[in-house]
């Protein structure tokens, strides 16, 4: 399965090299060339010389991970986030590290030996570190340097008939829902944008959408489902099985209606379960498209997933079916003259 490969994979922001490999050997025999920029996107092209629309779908390959900062000199190991990360979810947790893949384990001063105050607050990054067993610091060295990036060492797999678990959801499983896309021929020029850096910036969908200059740009993203105890009903942002989910505004784009309006008719029409993304917090490579040279049609569709940028995920496998379907659906109206 190919998404079990793509959360599997070490890719955090900046260093996403196996995962653009993983795409490429998955898509050779269905797409007509490749591209790559000096940031690290991978653009997938199918029917380059098609007439039609040129349609964009993006799907970010990097994860939120950690990176080293400083080997102490008793072997232990200092980092900082590279993306947005909660500290309170990172202690006892196993990483791994560099090109290797060195295991390692987050730790923290025993709460026994914690002072009642210390107790009372949540840790902090400066009191975190990785203990990879090394004795020392010149130890440490033979097998992590300064600069390493480290993910979280979380295996994917099932959990039920329906729930899938794994690190790296947001966004390896828009990555693999573009894969399936692209293993579909259209009547006009696909533009498969596997993108790098979302969660430091947003940086390669800015590079990408430059190049590409596509007339319709769809996101592919994993987003946060709050539907859990003590998360006020109204405040759920999406949910488990609800089917993909439509952004209306988020903090770097407001989708145009006309658009959203087309999707929903198309959702309807071909029997797809959607939901809306009730949260305006956050955004996505769509922030940066849909500003992109004279402004581009933009809007995004997301697989809910609990538990989002955290060392494992869940989401529910008829989500991830239903999104293919509904973008496939949306496509075949983009060949017979919709959403323009």
């Amino acid at each position: 399965m190919l998404l079990e490969k793509l959360s599997n994979a070490h890719g955090v922001a900046g260093n996403e090299i196996k995962v653009a490999k993983l795409l490429k050997e998955e898509l050779e025999p269905y797409v007509d060339e490749f591209q790559s920029d000096y940031l690290g996107n991978l653009i997938a092209i199918k029917g380059k010389d098609k007439k039609g629309p040129k349609v964009m779908i993006s799907a970010h390959m990097d994860e939120i991970g950690l990176m080293i900062t400083s080997i102490e000199r008793n072997g232990l190991l200092k980092f900082r986030p590279v993306g947005g990360i909660d500290p309170r979810v990172l202690v006892s947790k196993t990483v791994q590290i560099g090109d290797d893949l060195t295991k390692g384990v987050i730790g923290a001063k025993p709460i026994h030996l914690q002072k009642p105050g210390e107790r009372e607050v949540a840790l902090s990054f400066e009191q975190l570190f990785i203990d990879i067993g090394a004795k020392s610091e010149e130890d440490a060295k033979r097998s992590v340097k300064l600069g390493d990036y480290c993910s979280f060492d979380t295996q994917f797999g099932k959990i039920n008939d329906q729930l899938y678990k794994g690190k790296a959801f947001d966004d390896r499983v828009g990555c693999a829902i573009l894969a399936e896309i692209l293993k579909s021929d259209f009547p006009f020029p696909i533009y498969g944008a596997f993108t790098v850096q979302e969660e430091v910036g947003l940086r390669g969908a800015t590079v990408a959408a430059y190049s590409v200059n596509p007339d319709i740009a769809i996101v592919l993203e994993g987003t946060s489902a709050s539907d859990v105890p003590e998360s006020v009903e109204h405040r759920f942002s999406t949910r488990l099985g609800h089917g993909p989910a439509l952004s209306v505004i988020d903090a770097s784009i407001i989708v145009q209606k006309n658009i959203l309006k087309e999707v929903v008719k198309i959702a309807e029409a071909n029997n797809i379960p959607y939901q809306y993304r009730q949260t305006a917090v956050g955004g996505n490579d769509a922030g940066k498209i849909h500003l992109t040279r004279e402004g581009i049609q933009t809007f995004t569709i997301s697989v809910p997933c609990r538990y989002i940028h955290s060392p494992v995920s869940l989401m529910n496998g008829k989500d991830f079916e239903n999104t293919i379907k509904l973008v496939s659906a949306i496509l075949k109206e983009i060949s017979q003259g919709g959403l323009r």
